[in-house]
């Protein structure tokens, strides 16, 4: 079965090489050119992943991010200029997913695609729900409950989590994590598992959970600190 996915890119050369790049592969590329155009595409709900440029004319790619994240999880890799470390950051700040800097290699955009297609796809599992404390994660349904507030995360976001309660109160490195929700190891200067998991981090205290929580081993990674009456 095809994937589905929508770029919004205002160089139409890039759509229409990226279309036959991706079609042997079995993805079906459609391409807008202004984020108002893609965000009317996006209303049929019919796509199984984002490609975004941050430079478009008009609206620019985190205002469409920003609207795309009020009401979808859709999975999203943002296009940026080499080196523009703010957009990046940005991007990552409002939910995208993953980024690659123009101009790169379409075999690394397909190992990205696949790689985000493969966690957002059906888990195989002996253990279909996690507990710890008051975070309930169902890998079945991939919702991540906190109390009694459903949280939610993008597609990063929830399996950082999931690889992070795999292994309560134990260090995870950022490097682990980073293959784990990204697909690929850390890069040189990579602080992109640092933006997700502050994002995670927000979304759990604005939740109000105390337990458990995020913590930051300095220079190594992070764990899901746990409080001594918080496991299951």
């Amino acid at each position: 079965m095809e994937a589905e996915i929508l770029i919004i890119d205002d160089d139409r050369e890039l759509g229409e090489m990226l279309s036959e790049f991706l079609a042997p592969d079995h993805f079906s590329l459609r391409a807008c050119t202004s984020g108002e155009d893609g965000l009317i595409a996006l209303q049929d709900g019919r796509y199984d992943l984002l490609i975004l440029d941050i430079m478009l004319p008009g609206m620019n790619g985190i205002e469409v991010l920003k609207q795309v994240r009020q009401s979808n999880d859709l999975p999203v890799i943002m296009l940026t200029a080499r080196g523009d470390d703010v957009d990046r950051i940005l991007g990552l700040e409002f939910g995208a997913d993953d980024y690659l800097s123009k101009p790169f290699n379409p075999r690394e955009l397909l190992a990205r695609i696949k790689a985000i297609l493969r966690r957002a796809g059906p888990t195989p599992t002996n253990k279909d729900r996690l507990q710890v404390g008051g975070l309930i994660l169902d890998l079945r349904s991939r919702q991540v409950t906190a109390g009694t507030e459903t949280l939610r995360l993008t597609g990063t976001e929830f399996e950082l989590l999931h690889c992070l309660l795999r292994s309560p109160g134990e260090v995870v490195t950022r490097d682990v994590l980073s293959r784990e929700a990204l697909g690929r190891g850390l890069l040189p200067y990579d602080r992109s598992i640092d933006t997700h998991i502050s994002n995670l981090r927000r979304k759990l205290e604005n939740a109000g959970l105390q337990s458990p929580r995020i913590q930051n081993q300095r220079g190594i990674g992070y764990r899901m600190l746990v409080d001594a009456e918080g496991s299951h």
